[in-house]
């Protein structure tokens, strides 16, 4: 049987460790095409203020970046340490983009951010300011290819499994690179980034403008960071909604937690404004519901029915049996090659071989498991109900206040009065936090509503793991926290110290 804590262990590992290394890469993605717009500016202006403003941001960027690829390696390493048996079982279609990535984005990124700390006074304007582009454009192809890998665990296509290797195997690398759910959680997740980029320059100009230090200085960059967030803000909305109907269409059990969708309506079925999902008895407590959204939204048709939780179990189960079949009749093959009714059962349920595994959580011996194994191994199939449906609107909610947020200081900025918005300017500075907040909510819905699967309908995540005991895990997460949080630290001192400090710093020597 599975060491079901050291599972757990290894998930809270991974867990903690992408949330750490994602307070960076949103910042880095952000700030990337700002610099960009400020560099743009100065070149077609001329004016010294232009240039003070990308070098002053691209000093916070270089902090943040630094961080970001620090904490970023030590995810890829666990991929040995804690996920043998995935990486084994799905490495040749796993690795590719991150060998990509590895060798093109980061090489490229790590070059241009070192041109463009000390090419100022050695290239000229045009030259330095492709520099510049060419960072953020490294900055978000690495995002696209880590995007494609992790895409591809929730959507698994231009692959398949090999009965002789006993692995999962490349069959089109193009599918996977023009992967729908992964192109879609790309544009959503890069444009999160450029929001939280423009608020983050909102939110420390602000400050500068209730001091009243740096007064053109931060009326400038906000003049840059509204309009840019604007268009980001409309495009994470626009673009999660595109991401919604890839869901709807390739992850129904997903969606369905997410809605606190318990049974199947007519289409096209309802939306749950508000809700308390109550997990044991499979209904909510009290929901505000809006008839006919979720249909519209999730579909973008009227007769397409979305299925609820209990009949996706229900078709589950079937799933998990006749995936037993296929698993049992595959151990078969194992022993004896030849055995072609071994091979036609297999075959015939090969679709659903990772449902069989899922009751190995239950049954080493899959020839004993018993219909209530079965039904616990598809009650599994959807994850919980509460965490996803409350993230998830957290997420929506912050998506829609950041749209009016920036549509006002587009419109305070480009009428020159933004100075004088006190109360705007304070909340601005309060707001300051949450596209982390809003960002990991979201990371929460992608990865936790992919339970209990490492890849979707392939691998079941208890499966995953490697060889190790939860006390070793345990250990290593301890050391993780100790070290990142003490990053955290230095990112965060860092930070103020020349936040404070203003474009002063350019000219200062600070000690």
């Amino acid at each position: 049987m599975i060491d079901a804590g050291a599972v757990d262990a290894a998930r809270l590992q991974f867990a903690v460790t992408a949330l750490y290394h994602f307070i960076f890469v949103p910042l880095t993605l952000g700030l990337s095409f700002i610099l960009v717009a400020m560099e743009l500016t100065y070149v077609m202006s001329g004016k010294q203020i232009y240039k003070d403003m990308t070098k002053f941001w691209g000093k916070l960027f270089g902090i943040n970046f630094a961080l970001g690829v620090t904490t970023g390696i030590t995810m890829e390493f666990q991929f040995g340490t804690n996920w043998a048996y995935y990486s084994h079982y799905v490495g040749d279609i796993f690795g590719a983009p991150l060998a990509i990535e590895g060798l093109m984005a980061f090489f490229l990124e790590s070059t241009m951010i070192g041109l463009f700390f000390f090419g100022w006074d050695r290239l000229s304007k045009g030259k330095h300011l492709l520099v510049t582009a060419l960072l953020a454009l490294a900055s978000n192809l690495s995002a696209v290819l880590i995007l494609i890998a992790n895409g591809w665990m929730q959507y698994p296509v231009g692959s398949e499994f090999n009965p002789v290797t006993m692995r999962m195997e490349l069959t089109s690398f193009s599918e996977i690179l023009f992967n729908v759910v992964a192109q879609d959680k790309f544009v959503h997740t890069v444009s999160a980034g450029y929001v939280t980029g423009s608020v983050f320059v909102m939110g420390i100009s602000a400050w500068y403008l209730l001091k009243g230090k740096h007064i053109e200085f931060a009326k400038r960059s906000i003049r840059i960071a509204s309009a840019f967030g604007l268009a980001s803000a409309l495009s994470v909305v626009i673009l999660g909604d595109e991401s919604g109907y890839a869901v709807g269409e390739h992850q129904q059990a997903k969606l369905a937690a997410m809605e606190g969708m318990w049974e199947t309506e007519p289409a096209p079925a309802g939306f749950n404004l508000i809700a308390f999902p109550n997990e044991a008895e499979q209904k909510n407590d009290f929901a505000i519901h809006i008839p006919y959204a979720m249909g519209l939204i999730a579909t973008r048709s009227t007769d397409t029915v979305l299925p609820g939780i209990k009949d996706i179990r229900e078709k589950n189960a079937v799933r998990v049996e006749n995936g037993i079949k296929g698993v049992l009749a595959l151990e078969k093959m194992k022993q004896d090659p030849s055995d072609a009714q071994a091979k036609s059962i297999m075959l015939e349920h090969q679709k659903d071989l990772g449902y069989g595994l899922l009751a190995k959580k239950y049954s080493a011996d899959l020839n004993q498991v018993t219909p209530e194994q079965i039904k616990q191994a598809a009650h599994d199939t959807v994850p919980q109900v509460a965490p996803l449906f409350w993230t998830f609107r957290v997420m929506v909610l912050l998506g829609f206040t950041y749209i009016a947020f920036f549509i006002y200081a587009f419109w305070a900025s480009g009428n020159n009065v933004i100075h004088e918005k006190k109360r705007f300017l304070r909340f601005a500075l309060w707001l300051l936090p949450t596209p982390w907040i809003a960002t990991s909510f979201g990371w929460f819905v992608a990865e936790y509503g992919r339970q209990p699967w490492t890849v979707t309908g392939i691998l079941p995540t208890h499966l995953s793991a490697s060889s190790v005991s939860a006390g070793e895990v345990w250990a290593s997460l301890a050391g993780f926290v100790l070290f990142y949080t003490g990053l955290l630290i230095v990112e965060l001192y860092l930070m103020f110290k020349y936040a404070r400090l203003g474009p002063t710093v350019l000219t200062e020597q600070v000690h």
